[in-house]
């Protein structure tokens, strides 16, 4: 079976400024893929050219056997898109937005209205369905914004940082979603530039940085270009200053590579147990507290680390 997108080559520039720099992958059906990257990495320009949104300076893309460039209206029936700005009308009820976007879909009558009764379950806001979206919590909108990108059942959901600026249960529900779409045999595109969302959601994933493509696989493939190391991350005390610690721990020749998140750093180091003494003693020597510590294999973060010599999240 062919892949249900394909993109060859795409490029987009903005005068002087290459947003996507000769970007290319696959995408199965019934997979999730992600693009993982920092902002401004080009995930939502290259969304914006598979969704015929922006037309590609050079290069292409067949999505569900229909080329952006030459077919735009065909690959619009084939995909649903969930932005990362919420596209719905607040003074609306949530029915009312589903009806009116069924609409433009070119839905209408008892199957729009069984359709968008099938979605509000599927989002898990049917007893709200009445309520005016200004009255929704950042989450409940975003799932609204989820539920109109499924109205039209399309082969393919781009979904562009669904969880950004959301509280953690309202994120959790979203990956709760997204995986249950694709138990039901939905194929997403998702793009973040959170390590965790793509490990937990991704059969495979592309890691993009300054509108480059810079490494595409499996996450065990991925996390083998770091080598046989392990991963140390350490929790550090609330108040403790982090830029000080990192730059000590930086000086110590069992780490290779310094990434933090959240006041935890991350080292990769050769060989877990060997570091873990000299990482205390220096943190000690020079007062500085560690909570805890937890030994991991590398994750991607580790791998944007490797890749870029910088962390995934500045």
């Amino acid at each position: 079976m062919p892949p249900i997108l394909e993109a060859h080559s795409l490029v987009k520039k903005f005068g002087d400024f290459t947003a996507v720099d000769n970007v290319s992958f696959t995408i199965d059906e019934g997979e999730v893929f992600s693009l993982l990257g920092p902002n401004g990495a080009g995930k939502t320009t290259t969304i914006s050219m598979l969704a015929c949104l922006l037309a590609p300076t050079a290069g292409d893309a067949v999505v569900a056997g229909h080329s952006v460039s030459q077919d735009p209206m065909k690959v619009k029936q084939a995909i649903g898109v969930v932005p990362q700005d919420i596209a719905l009308y607040e003074e609306l009820s949530a029915w009312e937005n589903l009806i009116f976007w069924g609409r433009l879909y070119g839905m209408s009558g008892d199957a729009l209205k069984q359709r968008a009764k099938e979605v509000l379950e599927q989002v898990g806001l049917a007893d709200k369905a009445k309520q005016r979206v200004k009255t929704y919590s950042g989450g409940m909108k975003r799932r609204i914004n989820i539920g109109v990108g499924l109205l039209h059942r399309p082969r393919i959901l781009f979904m562009d940082e669904p969880t950004v600026g959301i509280d953690p249960q309202s994120r959790r529900n979203i990956l709760d979603s997204v995986k249950e779409l694709n138990r039901q045999g939905m194929t997403v595109l998702y793009t973040t530039h959170y390590m965790e969302e793509a490990e937990e959601l991704s059969q495979r994933v592309g890691i993009v940085d300054h509108g480059k493509l810079i490494a595409l696989g499996t996450q065990q493939e991925l996390t083998q270009m770091v080598g046989q190391m392990d991963a140390l991350r350490l929790h550090l005390p609330e108040g403790q200053e982090i830029e000080p610690f990192i730059a000590a721990m930086q000086t110590l020749p069992e780490v290779r590579q310094v990434t933090t998140a959240d006041h935890q750093i991350v080292l990769i180091v050769p060989e877990a147990q060997d570091a873990i003494p000299p990482v205390f003693t220096q943190a000690d020597r020079l007062g500085f507290k560690i909570r805890s510590v937890e030994i991991e294999e590398p994750n991607l973060e580790a791998v944007f680390l490797h890749l870029t010599g910088r962390a995934l999240r500045d």
